[in-house]
């Protein structure tokens, strides 16, 4: 494995972190600033908006930067949010800091797959991009439930300052680690606008928004549910949230031999999957050891469809993969955003604590008809396949075991 996606990862392991902790801090933050539950929630979705806005508005801007050098600015952007969060005066800064630090998120993954892409040999392009994601994945063993603990004892403001130094350590890793890879001579934001017009990118971003959604519906309250409704006390709040870590990251090595192997199917598989997992989990939350089951399979299947997601819409993109990569995770928190709304909504309306599942099943059922019908229409004569790399065109008869 490249060292450089070591690097990729670091920096990833701080994004999840300080993406993925809010969940946690909800009831603290709610109770220091004074608001409800449902309304910390939108400091969920604040992130996700700056991750919608910054992905396409910093990948363009940054259309003719260096790789590795755009990595380092999209990082120090991170690390400068987190710490207006950590020292936000009051509800209203503390959403101005959550959308600062998601602003960097969808432009460096966009950047970072495509540069993990690059690093390893055609046919494991997939695992290279997964090992990224893996970042995510540990911060969410890891990274979340240490942040969640030390927000509880120490206050939510010192989860921010750690994330924060993490961020200048991801810098630091990226500098010494990452090669410089330029940027292609025919690379302009004209032609990454153009990718976004394909159909079948199109359908990829809608299926991610769709799809996903249905996760972070649940996921969003999740620390309220271990209380409110699996029964487990406040200090079994950062177990549960491991949990969902270890499943996301079996998820993620899964996902990457398997996307690589057979990109539509892994795609169809995992959306089916989590369509009954969410709607089986009201049913079982009520058990403690059979909800604890659930929340590691929650978090493993929902991130299996990551991967063949990202690849999908790389490999769609042709030679102009950035915007559309970076896209793609403004679609993930478009359904960050969306998935959390609905949630709330549903508890706000009465229906429990449990009712953000079965708005999730919907949700990803959903997803999945639009997986299909795209996959369906793909199947036209004549069209063609261009790896992420952008070096070679493959031809639907020849990558047709694999998308």
């Amino acid at each position: 494995m490249p060292l450089a996606l070591l690097a990729l990862a670091v920096s990833a392991f701080g994004i999840g972190t300080t993406e993925f902790v809010m969940m946690g801090l909800l009831p603290n933050v709610a109770d220091d600033l004074g608001t409800s539950v449902p309304t910390a929630g939108y400091l969920v979705s604040a992130y996700a908006i700056g991750v919608v806005l910054g992905a396409p508005l910093l990948t363009g801007l940054g259309s003719r930067i260096p790789r590795k050098r755009m990595l380092l600015l999209l990082m120090a952007v991170f690390t400068v949010g987190n710490l207006a969060s950590a020292f936000a005066p009051d509800f209203g800064w503390l959403l101005a800091g959550r959308v600062l630090a998601g602003l960097p998120h969808g432009a460096f993954f966009g950047v970072g797959a495509v540069v993990a892409a690059r690093l390893v040999p055609e046919g494991r392009q997939a695992r290279a991009v997964a090992t990224m994601f893996l970042g995510l994945t540990v911060a969410n063993i890891v990274g979340v439930p240490a942040a969640t603990l030390l927000g509880q004892h120490l206050g939510w403001r010192a989860t921010f300052m750690v994330v924060a130094v993490i961020g200048l350590g991801a810098m630091a890793a990226l500098a010494r680690l990452v090669p410089q890879i330029p940027v292609e001579a025919h690379q302009n934001v004209r032609r990454e606008l153009s990718a976004l017009g394909n159909r079948q990118v199109v359908l990829g971003l809608l299926t991610a928004v769709l799809g996903f959604a249905g996760v972070f519906a649940v996921y969003s309250y999740l620390s309220s549910m271990t209380t409110e409704a699996m029964g487990f006390g406040e200090s079994s709040v950062t177990l549960v949230l491991a949990l969902f870590g270890i499943g996301m990251t079996l998820g993620a090595l899964a996902a990457g031999p398997l996307t690589d192997r057979a990109l539509r199917p892994t795609l169809y598989g995992s959306l089916a999957a989590l369509a009954v997992v969410l709607a089986v989990f009201p049913f079982t939350v009520h058990v403690q050891w059979a909800a604890l089951v659930m929340v590691v399979l929650l978090g493993g299947i929902g991130f299996m469809t990551t991967t063949p997601l990202q690849m999908l819409v790389m490999n769609k993109a042709k030679d102009a993969p950035t915007l559309a990569s970076a896209s793609n995770h403004s679609a993930f928190n478009l359904a960050n955003a969306g998935g959390a709304w609905l949630g709330g909504v549903a508890i706000s309306a009465g229906w429990g604590w449990t009712s953000p599942a079965l708005v999730g099943a919907v949700l990803a059922v959903a997803g999945l008809a639009v997986a299909v019908t795209a996959g369906v229409l793909d199947r036209t004569p004549g069209t063609s396949r261009v790896v992420a790399s952008g070096a070679r065109v493959e031809t639907r008869e020849h990558a047709e075991a694999r998308s």
